[in-house]
């Protein structure tokens, strides 16, 4: 079974939405063989708080405006770390980056096909390494979405 087309519909809008408010390392994976409960996970940090509300207000946003999709829950909004946004065919997981690389969902997903996202979320790939040494935090953490 694969990603319904509905799914990918949403991943791409939700992708582009984040990208386009400066997401760090976007990527989607299609779950659909080995969960029943959803089509496909979406992952996107950020290295800050009132970041990550932003990216998921206007992933929330975009997907009611040209999709017509309303989340059917919205967690984690008090701290703004993890906000998880279900769609019920997709997931979307925005984390803070501190939180991406503790909690590693690449490694958990890392054997699920890799859903082809636009060209700018693709190219946010490596963002929250190059932040993390900008700011002088330590890089190449295991778990870091950039280190396999």
């Amino acid at each position: 079974m694969t990603a319904t087309d509905r799914s990918i519909a949403l991943v791409n809008t939700a992708a582009q939405a984040a990208a386009d408010r400066l997401a760090h390392d976007v990527i989607a994976y299609d779950v659909s063989d080995v969960l029943s409960i959803t089509d496909a996970f979406l992952l996107a940090s950020a290295p800050n708080d009132r970041q990550v509300k932003s990216i998921v207000d206007e992933i929330e946003e975009r997907l009611q405006k040209e999709l017509g999709a309303k989340p059917v829950r919205r967690e984690g909004d008090r701290d703004a770390r993890w906000i998880l946004l279900d769609y019920v065919d997709i997931v979307i997981h925005v984390q803070h980056s501190e939180e991406r690389v503790f909690y590693a969902l690449e490694r958990l997903w890392k054997d699920c096909p890799e859903l082809a996202l636009p060209e700018d979320a693709v190219k946010t790939r490596g963002k929250g390494r190059e932040h993390a040494a900008a700011v002088g935090e330590p890089t190449g953490t295991a778990g870091d979405p950039g280190v396999s």
